[in-house]
């Protein structure tokens, strides 16, 4: 890759950036300070919510930009660029669809926590995970706040058995597998892809000065914004379709690969 001209690098987060113990390496905080010196910005986007995102890169968060939510919301040193809600009648619509799925647990996502019903012990740990900040609450469907997105866990396999219940929203709602458990409901322009293109404007950065990260489904608007898009040695067949390089897993430090490659470019 000629990775001369690039001054934007955009990561997905699991299954990306995070090995699957959850954890940011430490060469990836060595690439990114000696990578920044040189001019270059970074985005971490996830389907995570904000605060889960900025914790995982605590040490470095005023000098990143934040895509949350799967691109409803994004962030910067605390100022807002960006937030897309959901529709309320849609989201109720939603709703009622997956109280009708065996083994959906459905989490309401906004901007500061989450909100869920009681789901027992077994799916809070999974839930802690990726949600820091969350409230258990009587009933979804009573849930009169403003939210940004549905997420919608399955223990087994979430394209399985929560994606075909789902994907009758799909002219009306974005509708994305964004992982091997989740399925996320957001509204139409609440993607990667939407936000990805809001920073390249603000920045004054376009595509192809731009290098993107990504493993699965809900990455996959996002990749279509980087002329530079990688997908991991574990992403989804079709992120490997879409991009336009492969790179190893996020367990052998794919990302921090290609970014050794870009310092030693610029």
């Amino acid at each position: 890759m000629d990775l001369k001209d690039i001054r934007l690098v955009v990561t997905d987060m699991d299954g990306t950036l995070l090995n699957s113990r959850h954890e940011v390496s430490e060469r990836f905080f060595e690439l990114q300070a000696a990578l920044q010196q040189k001019g270059v910005r970074f985005v971490a986007a996830s389907g995570r919510q904000y605060r889960s995102i900025a914790d995982k890169l605590d040490r470095i968060q005023e000098e990143l930009i934040f895509i949350a939510e799967n691109g409803g919301l994004v962030r910067y040193r605390g100022e807002e660029w960006l937030s897309t809600p959901l529709d309320k009648s849609l989201r109720q619509e939603v709703l009622e669809v997956l109280s009708g799925v065996e083994g959906a647990h459905s989490v309401l996502c906004g901007k500061q926590q989450a909100y869920l019903e009681d789901p027992g012990q077994a799916f809070l740990k999974h839930l802690e995970e990726y949600y820091s900040d969350y409230e258990i609450i009587d009933n979804l469907r009573g849930f009169q706040g403003e939210i940004m997105k549905i997420a919608v866990y399955h223990f087994e396999n979430s394209e399985a058995f929560i994606y075909p219940a789902v994907q009758p929203f799909e002219d009306r709602l974005k509708v994305k597998v964004s992982g091997r458990h989740w399925v996320d409901l957001s509204d139409r322009k609440a993607h990667k892809g939407y936000a990805l293109q809001l920073v390249q404007q603000t920045l004054g950065i376009g595509p192809e000065q731009t290098l993107a990260f990504g493993d699965y489904n809900n990455d996959l608007e996002m990749l279509g914004r980087a002329a530079f898009s990688v997908a991991m040695g574990n992403a989804h067949p079709n992120v490997k379709r879409v991009a336009r390089f492969t790179t190893a897993s996020n367990d052998q430090q794919g990302v921090e690969q290609v970014l050794e490659e870009l310092l030693g470019q610029l």
